[in-house]
């Protein structure tokens, strides 16, 4: 079997879920009916150095929220699939779309939703809080719960195995 280290020197493209992933998991719901969801800056740190980098990165999520949709904006991120019922179908014609090879792609997913995409994803990650059958097949499990790190977590791995974390390529220069 490959070392999971090995596999992040073939990263080019991060696809995460929403909710349990780039959120705590939590929603408030206000009297309004809007939800609003606690994520982490420095999983959005990281995210805005792997674009500016030249990494793919996208979101995939079940959820339909002006939250994701503002926070993804506001990092650059362009990629933003939303309210999507077949994760796997999503992930298929993303990959194709930008030419993209599975063994390229590394997926943080946290619940059931998730589970097929991580099944064929070059690299399947999760939250440490992530579903017992999530953890079962993940590749890696970051350290760090859904919304408090788990993102920069992998992001910086795959960089600093590929030589790009802290190189001076204006990866400090904000």
């Amino acid at each position: 079997m490959t070392n999971y280290k090995e596999l992040l020197r073939h990263v080019t493209t991060f696809i995460f879920d929403y909710d349990g992933v780039l959120t705590d998991g939590m929603v408030i719901m206000t009297s309004l009916g809007e939800g609003h969801r606690i994520s982490s800056v420095k999983d959005g740190y990281a995210i805005q150095l792997a674009i500016k980098m030249g990494y793919n990165v996208a979101v995939i999520s079940g959820a339909v929220s002006k939250s994701l949709e503002h926070r993804m904006k506001a990092l650059g991120v362009s990629d933003v699939f939303m309210g999507i019922e077949n994760k796997i179908e999503c992930y298929h014609e993303y990959l194709k779309t930008r030419r993209i090879k599975p063994e390229q792609v590394l997926y943080m997913g946290d619940d059931i939703p998730d589970y097929e995409v991580m099944l064929e994803a070059g690299i399947s990650t999760c939250p440490a809080d992530a579903a017992e059958e999530i953890r079962k097949i993940s590749k890696y499990i970051s350290h760090c719960n859904g919304g408090k790190g788990c993102a920069r977590d992998v992001i910086e791995q795959v960089m600093k195995v590929q030589g790009k974390w802290m190189t001076g390529d204006g990866a400090h220069k904000w």
